[in-house]
């Protein structure tokens, strides 16, 4: 079986499989020569949680040595506490927090990566996912390397060490030169702070600045957690590098356009973030608009599939002049759902997390609005849900168009044969979803409420192959795979049963 065919569970061995989601990978956070600096990145992924909720960690560095610590689990478990600084002393320090997909659920897999190197150690934190990490690992592991995680972070490490550079940045210029995909990563060496974003902008990342100091952070609302004032995004392609002598910012990579994610957008940043000068917030509100512009029917309440489908909703209830109603209430203090063999215990499961409010569904035409539609799994349950609530007629309504490719820049979605959208037509998707109608905003729709006008070379463009099947970059492990070589094969099982 080739890599494009194999299923490859350890990329999506800990989806709660209630949860129909997308997941993305992690996020990172970075101060340098900061008192308590510990202290201040584990505030910062506490704002960053919701990029990863499996695995957290902090490497921080006194001026004498690097301090380390990763744990399974959430950020207020796992660095809670007075002796934080204590135990990871220093004014420099950087985090993480992960959602695998590349790799598995496991703390060997957790970041920050450190290394001893010639030049003195290094950590790592990365957000993304490499598309030659295979290609990579396995020239590695030809020329000896030991690899002691199955993450493609830890490939990072592996060309930092061995590149014959002299000087530190040169290194990581080296060893990012021949990385391909999607990516954003703090590091910390004994002499800097480092903040790079790949060639295309994929993977967010910003710059902000407390005390004169830098502080890199995946979103700006991590910035605020700890009161530092936002600066400017790191640019596509660029390296800022952080030290004693202040700031430098260096363009190591050939010039190409940008193509940030656009899912960052509809799902995955917060909406009290700032993302490559757009507000989430605002983004979210203008895609519910032009939802309603675009397929609205008479109802008699709108009504988001919560958290992330609020916004959206806010923006087609006044568009559409349809009242917004919290008709489905979400329940915070239920953590990952416990899995169970039987149906019935799954549909408890979801019943834990969401609650119909009769007092507004009972008897009303409803309008549903969610941020986007993955499987559909989630969207079933939440649908019968509202019909048993006293719903007269459900519609459905999705603030993204119709997601029909898979992802491998960092974001965990199942295989393409899993995605309702890919092979199914608008009726066969509505009547497996049990709904009325359904209806998806377009893709022109998703661009006009970006501000980018139209989907065309003349105009800003997103990295949006989920939608449309055009990736920025050439996938080069899959392409080698599904040509038939039978070695990365075996690495790809390698890395499913590790």
């Amino acid at each position: 079986m080739t890599l494009a065919n194999r299923r490859a569970p350890s990329f999506q061995s800990s989806r709660d499989p209630d949860d129909d989601s997308p997941r993305l990978e992690c996020g990172v956070f970075g101060v340098f020569d900061i008192p308590e600096a510990s202290s201040l990145v584990a505030l910062g992924l506490h704002a960053l949680q919701h990029r990863g909720q499996e695995a957290c960690g902090i490497a921080a560095f006194d001026g004498q040595g690097f301090h380390t610590e990763r744990h399974m689990g959430h950020v207020g478990d796992a660095f809670s506490g007075g002796d934080l600084n204590q135990r990871l002393p220093g004014t420099s320090a950087i985090g993480h927090t992960r959602y695998s997909t590349s790799g598995g659920s496991f703390l060997r897999n957790g970041q920050p990566m450190f290394a001893d190197l010639e030049a003195g150690g290094v950590a790592i934190a990365h957000n993304g996912n490499l598309t030659n990490f295979l290609v990579l690992r396995d020239r590695l592991v030809s020329d000896g390397a030991i690899f002691q995680s199955t993450s493609d972070s830890e490939v990072i490490l592996h060309l930092i060490a061995r590149s014959r550079k002299r000087k530190v940045v040169d290194r990581f210029i080296e060893a990012l030169s021949q990385v391909e995909g999607g990516y954003a990563l703090v590091a910390l060496t004994n002499k800097k702070l480092i903040g790079v974003r790949d060639p295309l902008g994929i993977r967010p990342l910003v710059l902000g600045e407390l005390n004169g100091k830098g502080v890199f952070a995946s979103e700006t609302r991590a910035l605020d957690m700890i009161g530092a004032r936002f600066v400017r995004d790191v640019e596509h392609g660029e390296m800022v590098v952080v030290s004693d002598d202040g700031m430098e910012s260096i363009r190591p990579f050939p010039a190409e356009k940008a193509r940030p994610c656009v899912f960052e957008y509809v799902y995955f940043a917060m909406p009290d973030s700032v993302v490559n000068g757009r507000s989430v917030y605002g983004v979210r509100k203008r895609l519910g608009q032009r939802l309603a512009q675009e397929s609205h029917l008479p109802v008699d309440v709108v009504v988001p599939v919560p958290d992330s489908g609020v916004p959206a909703a806010l923006g087609y209830a006044q568009e559409s002049g349809v009242p917004f109603e919290m008709g489905i209430i979400r329940n915070h203090f239920v953590g990952r759902t416990f899995i169970q063999p039987s149906q019935g215990a799954r549909e408890m499961g979801v019943r834990m997390k969401l609650s119909p409010n009769r007092a507004v569904l009972a008897g009303k035409r409803v309008m549903l609005i969610d941020d986007s539609i993955v499987r559909g799994t989630n969207s079933v349950r939440v649908v019968r849900m509202v019909r048993e609530a006293g719903a007269t007629e459900v519609h459905l309504r999705s603030a993204s168009p119709q997601i029909k490719w898979p992802d491998y820049y960092g974001i965990d979605m199942p295989d393409r044969d899993d995605l309702l959208a890919a092979n199914r037509t608008l009726e066969e998707m509505a009547k497996l979803l049990e709904v009325d109608s359904l209806g998806f905003l377009t893709v022109d729709g998703l661009y006009w409420a970006m501000g980018a006008g139209p989907r065309n070379p003349d105009c800003p463009q997103f990295t949006d192959h989920y939608f449309t099947g055009e990736y920025p970059t050439r996938l080069l492990d899959r392409e080698i795979a599904s040509g038939g070589s039978n070695h990365l094969d075996r690495q790809l099982s390698f890395l499913v049963d590790a």
